[in-house]
């Protein structure tokens, strides 16, 4: 994936979540967590495209 694509994608995210903590009315506890879980997929994905983790396929949850 080219860099800027992956530059228009986080500045994209980024807008997104700007426009959530500020114009949505939600108790702050729930923002953080929302906050919280949005960093966390994007750094995954980043890793993922800048091939430092494999795919998240290879991963099995249970049995």
């Amino acid at each position: 994936m080219p860099l800027v694509n992956v530059v228009i994608a986080l500045i994209v995210v980024g807008v997104i979540l700007y426009l959530i903590n500020n114009y949505m009315p939600m108790d702050g506890k729930i923002k953080r967590i929302l906050n919280g879980v949005v960093v966390i997929a994007v750094v995954i994905w980043l890793l993922q495209v800048f091939g430092v983790m494999g795919s998240l396929s290879s991963f099995r949850i249970g049995k």
